[in-house]
């Protein structure tokens, strides 16, 4: 098995987790970080980097690795 594979599968489940984290339970303890991004950055920005961070990213480069991974075969 394709060390990208692995890799990209790990980060689309963890992707898709917080994604549904966020619709489910917000104020969960799998996003302590918001709180400090928000301080750091203010309330809107915050928000957007934490979602960019650990949702946006991990959904696009799981998607993109394990493309890669089964296109190679």
């Amino acid at each position: 098995m394709s060390g990208d594979l692995v890799f990209g599968a790990f980060a689309l489940l963890f992707g898709a987790v917080t994604l549904v984290g966020r619709v489910v339970a917000p104020q969960s303890a799998l996003f302590s970080k918001l709180d400090a991004m928000k301080q750091a950055y203010g309330d809107r920005a915050g928000t957007a980097l934490h979602v960019i961070a650990y949702t946006a990213v991990p959904l696009v480069a799981g998607v993109v690795l394990v493309g890669g991974a089964l296109a190679r075969g």
